[in-house]
């Protein structure tokens, strides 16, 4: 690799480290191409990304980053999965893992706090942002449908009760 292509790579990792919620680092040693084509289309479907690194650069990357911490974590075979919701990433490295063994996460980083493989998997339990708008809409309009629905209710009963009289008003 040429002297500019470090450079570039290593100006573009420290973007993704400055700037990415959550960073997952996994070794990855054994998965064949295809593997790792599935991986990326099931991030990429979250709007998270997964990408080979080269520790060296990496470390140097690193430097001055909230991911600081997880250097330690870079040594072999190393991708790492990022994104910017805190739970994408976690979420699909964790099941990916789960179902393929040769995927093994080793830890990461959310924000400045620096992640173990239990914190990683917890992470990815936790419900995505798109999932938890959901619940909030939900329990915005389920209050507005119930006092709609109250609202209506006395109207109906009058209108029921003025239908029984003039029902009762033509039968006799």
């Amino acid at each position: 690799m040429e002297r500019a292509a470090k450079a570039e790579m290593v100006q573009d990792l420290n973007g993704v480290f400055s700037t990415a919620n959550v960073v997952v680092v996994t070794h990855y040693s054994g998965l064949t191409v295809t593997d790792m084509n599935n991986l990326r289309v099931q991030m990429a479907e979250v709007d998270a990304s997964v990408r080979v690194i080269k520790n060296r650069l990496a470390k140097i990357a690193l430097k001055d980053t909230p991911c600081e911490g997880i250097s330690d974590l870079l040594s072999g075979p190393v991708a790492i999965a990022y994104s910017d919701d805190p739970v994408a990433a976690p979420k699909i490295a964790a099941k990916f893992a789960k179902d393929n063994e040769k995927l093994v996460i080793l830890g990461g980083t959310m924000g400045e706090t620096v992640l173990d493989v239990d914190g990683v998997k917890a992470l990815a339990e936790l419900p995505s942002l798109d999932e938890l708008r959901g619940k909030i809409v939900g329990m915005i309009n389920t209050p507005a449908t119930r006092i709609a629905g109250v609202l209506q209710a006395p109207g109906g009963q009058l209108a029921r009760v003025l239908g029984a009289y003039a029902s009762q008003g033509e039968a006799a």
